[in-house]
């Protein structure tokens, strides 16, 4: 079975559009909660990718967090702490 890196900051991805209020929303609460988390993230435009545009063009944002959907639409603070202690396999 494959154990994560722990010492290594876990890895978000949020993949959000152009003129998308809840996009703002969630890349506003995400900022924030790197006050009190570390990890790496990464935001990707669905509308430069065709595949990606196919597969979350209704449900944008989508937050992932190590390779494992974690949110979509809206962004809860201690849902994300949680779920980012989970998805890493250890503790932050």
């Amino acid at each position: 079975m494959f154990k994560r890196d722990t010492s290594q900051p876990a890895a978000v991805t949020l993949y959000t559009r152009k003129g998308c209020h809840l996009c703002d929303e969630a890349r506003a609460e995400i900022d924030r909660l790197r006050a009190k988390a570390e990890f790496e993230l990464e935001t990707v435009d669905i509308d430069s990718d065709a595949g990606l545009q196919a597969r979350f063009n209704d449900e944008v944002p989508v937050v992932f967090i190590n390779g494992r959907k974690a949110f979509k639409y809206r962004v809860e603070p201690r849902e994300f702490l949680s779920r980012l202690r989970t998805f890493s396999g250890g503790r932050r």
